[in-house]
């Protein structure tokens, strides 16, 4: 075994392999950016390199630099982690040709795996069905337009190099191909570094199911079973579990057979993970192989039991799979769903920013989280605005989401938006719950997730309002209590009035809404007056865990409640009742002020830090609502920016290359006479 490795990458994955590193004894050597100086992978490691600027290809990307820290450190191996070097078959050659070992397949597997066509054109041949479609060498836009109108239509082009949803488009119609291939192209060349693409038939209404494997280098393959991934969102995973409830054991054994198969037709060596298309039909088609640990690989620890960042090290350091095809167990139910910093009402816009408040569950047996970010931390513009991992684990499916929809309440994050609500209503909906979810039903029936506009969560609103008013309570006893009167009823806020109970108001906004509330009582019984409505709450206690229970109209319930204060002014409430999440800003009597709208319509402003890629406009320019004018780049996702209204291009204030800030504005349209 090796007594030190470096490791790759950066955030969640660094993090997990340097856990497992520290169980074995072996000590860890991290590498980071300029934009992770103080990222946690690197305070976890026991020394770390820097090794360039802050954008990928000026670090995370840079082979020389990042073999330099290796041989300087003294380490043995590299683990790759996933995206970035870690399927690049250059750098694997080159970390072997300096001494090292990578830890992963061999470069040559890597080059018949690599590129997604070369994968469908070798799999062909060895007899395991594909999509049909285009992997040719030619990439001309002619020809890809010919090879596409002839495969038909709806289709689908790929980053040929890459994964992780990027560099994916649909195309319905022959006049849309163009369009969508150079965007495919350019966002693939941004995330991969390189443009080609490969063509295949779009199939409808499919699942996406992906086989675990493991091979050594003593001619040992195995499959670890499966993983759903069906739920999906622009074809990035959002939810996958294990098993699947859509196989039958006769389809599992089938593709598991295949999976080990495709491995061994190509020598392959590690871990790796056969992904495929599954018709309504139970008919398997091969999409790729990515020959390296998976985000989702958690979902299979927890149903075998195994580590299998230790099995890649061990079998890296030449010994043989620990175990047997028989000797794998399947116990239970896994899911796994990523919390990621984007902002799912305003198109999933990934975010950045410093995480003001992180809470994650705790760990337990049927309880993990993976994250490389604590609260205090950053979520940078330059990398996956991934902020945590949550997988869970339990005897069944109906209690795994029990246990996923439970642990998704004890999360709350602030500063970024996040999709922890947009989770916690997939976990609930009827699709997900059922086991009849398939690739792109979130595409079609994304509002099915959304927050509906007539939604009642008046007592929501209600909860937090007394769960603010027993913490003013409570608040001002203990200041009553250390002053030089602690009896007087002048020393306590408590609401109380000669003859009556006093009457306090109080302020909320909730994203742009604001909500006006009155309050007569103390003590626990109020009368809530809210929209022209009034409302009795009797019994209002706050626990110390952080519960509240209190009657509404005589019906008993029960919440949780979060608070904290921002700027020594506002505080920040959520409160949740098990199933909805209600999130408010507390303020001082808000009055709701409306910004002028004299420059409405007139600027294109940044919706998040990025890099400008593109510039489709010039000053003077007549452009119709609607149409692109730029291109920006952040998080490794392109955004289109469109003129808000017919008009004629005033100013173009930034250029090709520029990185720009949220609400900069880019474009300003000349004013409507």
């Amino acid at each position: 075994m090796f007594d030190k490795i470096l490791i790759a990458n950066r955030g969640e994955i660094a993090c997990r392999v340097i856990r497992t590193c520290a169980r074995l004894g072996i000590r860890t050597v991290a590498v980071y950016s300029q934009a992770d100086v103080d990222a946690q992978h690197v305070r976890l490691a026991d020394e770390a390199w820097p090794i360039g600027g802050p954008r990928p290809q000026e670090s995370y990307l840079r082979p020389d630099a990042i073999i330099e820290a290796a041989r300087n450190s003294g380490a043995q191996a590299i683990h790759p982690g996933y995206g970035f070097l870690s399927e690049n078959a250059d750098f694997a050659d080159a970390v072997e040709a300096a001494g090292l070992v990578f830890i992963g397949p061999k470069a040559a597997s890597m080059r018949k795996m690599g590129s997604k066509a070369g994968a469908k054109e070798l799999m062909h041949a060895a007899g395991v069905p594909v999509v049909p479609g285009y992997t040719g060498q030619d990439q001309s836009p002619d020809r890809l337009q010919r090879e596409a109108d002839a495969i038909g239509y709806p289709l689908m082009i790929k980053a040929a190099h890459g994964g992780g949803g990027k560099g994916m488009r649909v195309v319905r119609t022959s006049a849309e191909f163009a369009a969508n291939l150079q965007s495919c192209q350019r966002e693939a060349a941004n995330a991969f570094g390189r443009d080609r693409v490969l063509l295949e038939r779009y199939v409808e209404q499919p699942r996406h199911i992906e086989i675990q494997v493991f091979a050594d280098a003593h001619g040992h393959a195995i499959h670890l079973n499966e993983r759903e991934c069906s739920a999906q969102r622009r074809y990035q995973k959002v939810l996958e579990e294990s098993p699947s409830p859509f196989l039958t054991p006769q389809l599992r054994q089938a593709m598991g057979d295949a999976a080990v198969l495709a491995a061994r037709a190509i020598d392959y060596v590690n871990a790796g993970t056969v992904e495929f298309i599954v018709g309504p039909d139970g008919g398997f088609y091969f999409m790729e192989i990515n020959t390296r640990l998976q985000v989702e690989h958690p979902v299979t620890e927890m149903v075998t039991g195994l580590d299998l960042v230790e099995w890649q090290l061990r079998v890296a350091a030449g010994e043989p799979l620990p175990l047997a095809q028989g000797d794998i167990a399947q116990d239970g139910h896994a899911i796994e769903v990523r919390l990621y910093a984007e902002d799912p009402e305003a198109g999933f816009l990934p975010g950045s920013g410093r995480l003001q408040r992180l809470r994650l569950p705790a760990s337990t047996d049927g309880v993990r989280v993976d994250s490389g970010v604590v609260e205090g931390d950053t979520v940078t513009i330059f990398y996956d605005p991934m902020i945590a991992k949550l997988i869970v684990h339990a005897p069944d499916r109906p209690a795994a989401l029990a246990r996923l929809r439970a642990a998704l309440a004890a999360c709350d994050i602030a500063g970024p938006k996040s999709n922890i609500e947009f989770l916690e209503r997939l976990a609930r909906h009827p699709a997900v719950v059922e086991g009849r979810i398939d690739t792109g039903y979130l595409d079609r029936h994304l509002d099915e997730f959304m927050p509906s506009a007539g939604e009642d969560e008046t007592d929501l609103l209600i909860a937090a309002t007394v769960a603010q008013l027993l913490a003013q309570e409570h608040d001002t006893r203990l200041r009553a209590a250390a002053s030089t009167d602690p009896t007087s009823p002048w020393a306590i806020a408590d609401g109380w009035r000669l003859g009556h109970g006093g009457h306090r108001s109080l302020a909320f906004l909730q994203g742009e809404t604001p909500h006006e509330v009155h309050a007569h009582g103390a003590g626990g019984e109020y009368r809530i007056e809210l929209q022209a409505q009034a409302y009795a709450v009797e019994g209002a206690r706050l626990g110390a865990d952080g519960s509240l229970g209190l009657r509404i109209g005589g019906i008993g319930r029960r919440f949780t409640f979060e608070v904290d204060t921002l700027d020594g002014e506002r505080q920040r409430l959520v409160v949740h009742d098990g199933e909805r999440r209600l999130r408010l800003l507390g303020v001082p009597m808000y009055r709701h002020e409306r910004g002028s709208a004299g420059n409405a319509g007139h600027q294109v402003l940044a919706p998040m830090p990025g890099r400008v890629v593109l510039v489709r406009t010039a000053e003077g320019d007549v452009v119709e609502a609607g149409q692109e004018l730029m291109v920006i780049e952040a998080m490794k996702m392109e955004l289109s920016l469109k003129a808000p209204r017919a008009g004629t291009v005033a100013q173009v204030r930034a250029a090709s290359g520029d990185f720009v800030e949220a609400d900069a504005v880019l474009v300003a349209l000349a004013e409507s006479e």
